[in-house]
């Protein structure tokens, strides 16, 4: 525990460095076009740029317990720091496509491992009594990140080139690993006789790995009709199951599952990827609606977010209050549930004129629901667990959420994509020569385009085209609408699920008994 200005540093320290690892989650997402064309690759090659910093991410979470005990947690926190300092710079060099994917990997090593250190710095920092203030301040970087990212890429595309979204982070991580160094107290690399559990390493690599590949490729490639795609699914349901069975069964294991006995860390899991499902699909699904259909650009998709980050960023540090003063963390997840679920809704019910004007209260919402589930869930996962525990349980939190966010944006994406297909079938069907009205809009085209100068037989052409550009922007935006939906009830499905299970059973006293069992 640390107290004065030691602590509010590395408040700022841990805050900083969960920032800029969560913003390259989704900082690329909106550079991916701007670099296919500048690398000479094409978009589906380029979409491993994503792809690879997802894949080291899920990885290299949970073995971080693990890893901070074997080399100590100071020097890990440091190292990693350091680690994706040095690959945000590489990665900004890169010549072509592979190196820059490779050093996207790399990055996603360093990065990943900052989410689930901090969390536990962050709870040893604070005294036991606090850790509902330790839970708000972390959930900032958590919700801050992702919704900032398009902010920033997008105004570094649209003014400054590509690289510089990977430069962005070397000032920053060279200030947290400087301050980590002077104010993190030294923690020793534990002594024992506690053997490496490669087997376990290598399971969990591969078997994380290749379902993370499949998650993020499957839709690109048809899923199942891939032979890599069945290859890999194959590869990782067996390597998983066998990953379980050696945990349980080993004595120094890589990630210690036995914490799962724990129902309150259980529960909470459940609901992070539940939780990582709505969050990430969200944000996955809204530039693609605002940026295709209404025209919005990257930068003013970012800003339209930037409201209910604010507003998550302000209330997190008093829902860290009001889990310490005993109110019950239920109502705060259903509350959380019950906004997003209500922001998903009301999307689902936009057209392609509405403006940043009509978003204004939906995102506010989103931001609130995120902060009203992020803050409670935080301290939930780790509340009654031992303190030697709370490293493993912190990185079990964080890559439920992360493979919860990796299984929505797979789902969606496949979803949109057969809603796609169906709602085009739809339009098309009103769309023929005898249907009166698409008669007088291919003849209102046609006309246009004789009065700008275009042939007889061109301005047919155009017309054609025209009139296929408007099914496609229907169809998209019916598919998009169709995905919030579908979000929507995944949402208010959660709110019964938190209900039905935590309905008798108090949780804020967990937080109570956790600080007993550290006072004695």
């Amino acid at each position: 525990m640390e107290t004065g200005f030691r602590k509010w540093i590395i408040v700022v320290t841990i805050v900083a460095a969960t920032v800029i690892e969560l913003i390259d989650t989704t900082i690329v997402n909106v550079s991916i076009n701007t670099m296919s064309g500048n690398l000479g690759a094409s978009l589906e090659d380029t979409a491993w740029v994503i792809t690879a910093y997802a894949i080291a991410n899920v990885i290299i979470i949970p073995m971080t317990s693990f890893l901070a005990e074997k080399i100590g947690r100071k020097t890990y926190y440091i190292g990693s720091v350091l680690l994706f300092t040095i690959a945000s710079v590489l990665c900004g060099l890169s010549n072509n496509l592979w190196e820059l994917v490779a050093f996207r990997f790399i990055q996603g090593i360093g990065g990943g491992a900052l989410l689930s250190t901090s969390q536990a710095i962050l709870f040893e920092t604070f005294p036991p009594k606090e850790r509902g203030t330790a839970s708000g301040i972390f959930s900032l970087g958590i919700i801050i990140g992702p919704s900032i990212g398009p902010l920033i890429g997008g105004y570094i595309v649209d003014n400054l080139s590509w690289p510089w979204i990977f430069y962005v982070n070397i000032p920053i991580g060279l200030l947290a690993a400087s301050l980590a160094w002077i104010y993190l107290r030294p923690t020793k690399a534990a002594v024992n006789d506690r053997k490496i559990d490669l087997l376990g390493i290598g399971l969990l690599a591969v078997g994380i790995g290749s379902l993370q590949i499949v998650l993020e490729r499957g839709q690109t490639d048809d899923w199942f009709s891939a032979g890599y795609i069945v290859v890999l699914s194959v590869i990782s349901a067996l390597c998983l199951t066998l990953l379980i069975w050696w945990e349980l069964r080993t004595k120094f294991p890589v990630i210690n599952l036995r914490v799962l006995k724990n129902s309150t860390l259980s529960l909470s899991l459940m609901l992070n990827f539940a939780l990582g499902f709505g969050l990430f699909s969200s944000i996955f699904v809204f530039p693609l609606l605002a940026q295709r259909i209404t025209g919005f650009s990257a930068f003013q998709t970012g800003l339209m977010l930037l409201p209910g980050t604010v507003m998550a960023a302000l209330i997190s540090p008093f829902l860290g209050k009001m889990l310490q003063s005993g109110i019950r963390p239920q109502i705060l997840i259903v509350s959380g549930f019950l906004l997003c679920g209500v922001f998903t809704f009301m999307m689902s019910g936009t057209n392609q004129s509405a403006g940043p004007a009509y978003y204004f209260i939906p995102l506010v919402f989103r931001g609130l629901g995120t902060a009203l589930l992020l803050v409670p869930l935080t301290s939930l996962a780790v509340s009654a667990l031992k303190p030697q525990e709370i490293p493993q349980g912190a990185a079990l939190s964080n890559m439920s959420r992360q493979l919860g966010g990796s299984f929505g944006i797979a789902l969606i994406n496949t979803y949109i994509a057969h809603r796609a297909a169906w709602n085009r079938l739809s339009l098309i069907t009103h769309i023929t020569g005898e249907d009166p009205q698409t008669a007088d809009r291919l003849q209102s085209l046609k006309n246009y385009f004789l009065t700008h100068g275009a042939t007889l037989q061109h301005a047919y052409q155009e017309a054609i085209g025209a009139l296929e550009l408007t099914v496609r922007k229907q169809t998209f935006l019916l598919s998009y609408l169709d995905a919030f939906l579908l979000l929507s009830m995944v949402n208010f499905c959660c709110i019964p699920l938190v209900l039905l299970t935590i309905k008798k059973k108090r949780m804020a006293p967990a937080i109570n008994i956790a600080v007993k069992e550290q006072e004695h």
